[in-house]
């Protein structure tokens, strides 16, 4: 590959940059030293050092998008991650990306970066299919205000990544677009419903991306590849422009990456009211933890199989020793329990699908031949009886409550993400610490924090004995990203995930 005037491949170049921090309120990112060779491949490194080399034209925004274009030829038709690919679109961005670096123009967090986009997301003039025959050749006329906002920032679409029909499920299958693999096994999912999104970035096919979280989606997968991802405050990042419309208020836009400086990055560019989205009402710079008394120990509470059990034993140890990582850190990290957790998961699937199964239904009349397995499920559902829907509004209003008191205490709690790695492809049935539990149980442990509103990051952390990635979950007060954001930045690849990449 080369830029077009000469330039060696990415291979033969070697570039370093000087040490530093990143600072995400900054439009000029200080890099840390970074080499790129064979063995550390652009289509390896993270936004922000993309974004600092196309900025000092240490590499062009050509390269680096034609460097992902490559990786996507060279291992998609292994993982389907990839629905869409805007080739041509994106390298002639490119090319306006790096004129404007030659001509001194201002430039965004973005700039010059490729990104990846779920498939639920609008994108003007681009295929947004939302892995269903139902919307085969749907082409919107508008961009989804996350993409929109992507975009502002200088990044550049790349691609549409594959989820399951409707985004309705924990793992990324359908009729239209096929089945995704986990690219560190391709026996395994990557999960759902932003499957293709996870797995694009895991295999360095996108930099960063955004996914979108209903009960696990964005969290889920992003632990069973080895990435990182936010589920931010409920009504922090705007939900217009992404399908289905209704069930938004569990239903929330979040920034994908392998690093968790990459996912801060993208959330401040995300985040903000969009005067469209009736949620979407917090301020940017809201921020819960600011009146926090300085350089007083961060109170944790750390939970496992007690509260979301069962819960694989290699993923109970990987919990137990970011919490035990924390207390040297400073922390006052201590267990709890969560005594008044209840049924989270039941309370979250019955207001989900009183919305959406009436929804589908009317979608699909006469049509019903064309749906996945998923999307004939959600079909031939009766509608949730009232008293139940009720039931289920009550029993989430005394959730928040209930976390309300627990923020009180403690300023973070730390989880599993799923209580298993990555399960093989169609699995209804997991034996988890030797007991069965229905594929629903992969939802234990992320869908309190959809019922609730509350931030929730997952952080790539540990790797198991069957080599797949294990992820920890940082749970926080409302409106308190950043400092999830800080914890899992210092936690991530700590416990034995290190810098692997899958073996594609």
């Amino acid at each position: 590959m080369t830029s077009g005037k000469g330039r060696p491949s990415c291979g033969e170049r070697v570039v370093y940059l000087s040490s530093g921090r990143q600072d995400f309120s900054h439009r000029k990112p200080i890099m840390p030293d970074v080499k790129i060779s064979e063995t550390n491949p652009i289509h390896y490194q993270d936004a922000t050092t993309l974004a600092a080399l196309i900025r000092t034209k240490e590499v062009s925004s050509r390269e680096v998008v034609q460097a992902h274009i490559d990786r996507v030829a060279a291992v998609n038709p292994r993982i389907n991650a990839v629905v869409t690919l805007m080739a041509a679109d994106a390298l002639a961005a490119a090319d306006a990306a790096d004129k404007a670096v030659a001509d001194g123009a201002d430039l965004g967090p973005l700039h010059g970066v490729p990104f990846s986009i779920k498939d639920a997301l609008d994108t003007a003039g681009v295929l947004t299919q939302r892995g269903s025959k139902l919307f085969a050749g749907h082409v919107p006329t508008t961009d989804a205000t996350a993409v929109a906002r992507y975009k502002a920032a200088g990044g550049i679409p790349l691609m549409k990544t594959n989820l399951p029909e409707f985004s309705a499920w924990t793992e990324t299958d359908n009729l239209l677009t096929g089945r995704t693999n986990n690219p560190w096994n391709l026996a395994r999912t990557p999960g759902g419903s932003s499957g293709g999104e996870s797995a694009a970035i895991a295999a360095g096919l996108s930099p960063i991306g955004i996914g979108s979280d209903v009960a696990i989606s964005v969290r889920g997968p992003a632990a069973f590849t080895g990435i990182a991802a936010l589920k931010a405050t409920q009504g922090r990042v705007p939900y217009t422009g992404h399908y289905p419309s209704i069930i938004r208020r569990w239903w929330h836009v979040g920034a994908m990456a392998r690093t968790v400086g990459d996912v801060a990055l993208g959330y401040s560019i995300l985040k903000g009211p969009d005067g469209v989205d009736g949620y979407a009402v917090h301020p940017r710079d809201a921020d819960a933890g600011a009146s926090r008394i300085p350089g007083r120990p961060l109170r944790i509470g750390w939970v496992a199989d007690a509260a979301f059990g069962p819960v694989d034993p290699e993923i109970v140890a990987a919990v137990a020793s970011a919490a035990s990582r924390l207390a040297d850190l400073g922390h006052e990290v201590e267990p709890v329990t969560l005594p008044f957790l209840g049924n989270p998961l039941g309370a979250l699937m019955t207001l989900i699908y009183a919305e959406i199964v009436p929804s589908i239904k009317a979608l699909a009349a006469g049509r019903e031949g064309e749906l996945h397995a998923i999307g004939a499920g959600i079909v031939g559902m009766a509608d949730p009886a009232f008293a139940d829907f009720l039931a289920a509004e009550a029993q989430g209003e005394d959730l928040r409550s209930a976390f309300a008191g627990f923020f009180e205490r403690y300023d973070v709690l730390l989880t599993p993400v799923n209580p298993m790695t990555a399960t093989p492809h169609g699995a209804q049935e997991l034996v988890v610490g030797g007991v069965t539990v229905p594929w629903t149980h992969v939802m234990a442990a992320t869908s309190p924090f959809n019922l609730t509103g509350l931030p929730a990051l997952s952080v790539p952390y540990a790797f198991s004995s069957e080599q797949l990635p294990i992820g920890i979950q940082l749970v926080g007060k409302w409106l308190d990203e950043a400092t999830l954001l800080r914890l899992g930045a210092m936690l991530e690849r700590k416990g034995g995930l290190g810098d692997r990449h899958p073996a594609l």
